[in-house]
């Protein structure tokens, strides 16, 4: 089955990941105004205890791989779902004004099957701040002991500087996003920053040889980001040279479609069934708002389905998916 090709030139996911110089300009001048202006005691106490844990660091293969990698990694023939909270959007969306709270979004995003929760959290890309981050992370720790457990939460932010890494240690955060065609030749320096302070790292790349060159830099997780066709997506994982007894989870950023359907759950059954471990999804869960069928837990639902777009199709309801066998409504039944 075609996926629909007409895709939003950007999501927020898309512009972290497609941002060039002046964007990283932009926000290194952001962090040096950040730390010009004091460091808070709690980031402050994170840089201290990555100075100190930065040079004692192990092979990053001698543990195996970290609590959220496993968390991402299921059996062979499904796939996991990283939701990401933003405040913003560049698609049209189902909510008429405000993206509803950190609070409120975070136990939807637990309770219908997410592995993994992301926070956008740069003001200009997707209107969060380590404070969304903080609250999504608190939120999530207050299931623990009830089912579904809490889900881990990654920092998504433009990375420049180890600050921010300190940043998203001291919000709690369990895991960092970091963008090779930024960090270049430092994302060994940033990986092990993250390990020092008890943070994995996940290292987005936009072709073979960035995902290469992050693997050899220490990344086990890596995403491929701000590429639209599948193959492409599937060409930038194909035949890495892996170091022996390593594991890497594979992750497959879903851009948005400009359009009411739902072909992107479609597209994260085809990744699936191309060897992605994970997919990594933003816009195109707030495409409904809160409709009771097409809402982001639902879409996260659908996407984890073992549905096949052989026999399937994620179309939306209400006419807009005529002709298919099988609609999410019915997928989520």
């Amino acid at each position: 089955m075609q996926l629909q090709q007409h895709r939003q030139s950007q999501t927020a996911s898309t512009q972290l990941n497609a941002i060039g110089i002046l964007a990283r300009k932009a926000k290194e001048t952001e962090v040096r105004q950040y730390c010009e202006a004091g460091i808070e005691d709690s980031v402050m106490a994170k840089v201290q205890e990555m100075k100190a844990n930065l040079e004692s660091q192990a092979d990053i293969d001698q543990d195996g791989p970290g609590p959220v990698q496993q968390g991402l990694t299921k059996r062979k023939g499904t796939i996991s779902i990283i939701a990401e909270y933003k405040r913003t959007f560049v698609v049209d969306t189902g909510f008429a004004d405000d993206m509803f709270e950190p609070e409120v979004m975070s136990p939807t995003f637990r309770e219908f099957g997410a592995k993994g929760v992301a926070v956008l959290a740069d003001k200009r890309m997707g209107g969060c701040s380590y404070e969304d981050l903080a609250k999504i992370v608190d939120e999530q720790q207050s299931a623990k002991g009830s089912m579904p457990e809490p889900v881990p939460v990654i920092s998504s932010d433009l990375i420049v500087d180890e600050v921010q890494i300190a940043q998203s240690a001291a919000a709690g955060a369990h895991a960092v996003l970091l963008t090779y065609s930024v960090v270049g030749e430092k994302a060994a320096f940033f990986i092990k920053c993250a390990r020092a302070v008890g943070m994995e790292s996940i290292v987005a790349i936009s072709n073979k040889e960035e995902a290469q060159k992050a693997i050899d830099a220490g990344a086990r997780m890596i995403s491929v980001a701000g590429v639209d066709d599948v193959e492409d997506k599937v060409a930038a994982i194909t035949d890495l040279e892996i170091p022996e007894g390593a594991v890497v989870c594979t992750i497959a950023n879903i851009l948005a479609n400009d359009n009411k359907a739902l072909e992107e759950v479609e597209e994260a059954w085809i990744c699936r069934d191309k060897g992605f471990t994970s997919v990594w999804v933003s816009d195109c869960l707030y495409k409904s708002g809160n409709d009771p069928a097409e809402h982001a837990g639902a879409v996260i639902r659908g996407m984890a389905a073992k549905s096949s777009v052989k026999w399937a199709s994620a179309k939306a309801l209400g006419g807009k998916g005529e002709g298919a066998k099988e609609y999410l409504g019915d997928i989520l039944m």
